[in-house]
């Protein structure tokens, strides 16, 4: 493919891509950090322009998703090297302000394994289907939907134990028969 043909195409899908991948980051991350991994998933999508599938939104979430676990590793590693300056030489005012309340919903999704809460995002919020988590996550179609029936299952017990009515449990109004 020419350099104008690579071009073209790349301006063809870069909105679409660009749009669902901020709006999939700024549900994992902090502002800036999504905006960085944003950079560096476009930057692949670039390189790798050829490698792109034509449904094309999943690979590319696929690529944030590791974009994003690299960055979050970063973070770690210097969140270590922070803590060892913090010990040799100590801040001398450290403030934390209080933590936001979480609904019911957020802290049951937080007491699921990490992998589990992720499909749920991919299928709640970013509208995914089965298939194209699949792509996403690199895995079968059916596997994908294995485990989204079961973290859905799981979410569900952890909403049950909280006291919290999970979906339309107990609701059989507009219900088919």
């Amino acid at each position: 493919m020419s350099v104008e043909g690579r071009r073209a195409r790349f301006e063809a899908l870069a909105p679409a891509v660009i749009e669902a991948v901020r709006r999939y980051l700024a549900r994992r991350t902090d502002a800036a950090t999504a905006e960085d991994v944003l950079s560096e998933t476009l930057l692949v999508c670039w390189r790798r322009l050829g490698d792109m599938p034509e449904d094309h939104l999943p690979w590319a979430y696929g690529v944030a998703r590791h974009c994003l676990a690299n960055a979050e590793r970063s973070r770690r590693r210097q969140a270590r090297l922070f803590a060892r300056i913090a010990a040799i030489d100590p801040p001398r005012r450290v403030t934390d302000g209080p933590e936001p309340p979480d609904g019911d919903l957020a802290a049951a999704m937080a007491r699921l394994r990490h992998a589990d809460a992720e499909l749920l995002r991919l299928w709640a919020w970013e509208d995914l289907t089965p298939p194209r988590i699949a792509v996403v996550l690199g895995i079968s179609a059916n596997a994908a939907s294995i485990r989204l029936h079961r973290a859905k299952e799981k979410l569900r017990e952890e909403l049950r134990k909280a006291g919290t009515p999970a979906g339309h449990e107990g609701e059989t109004e507009g219900s088919r028969p």
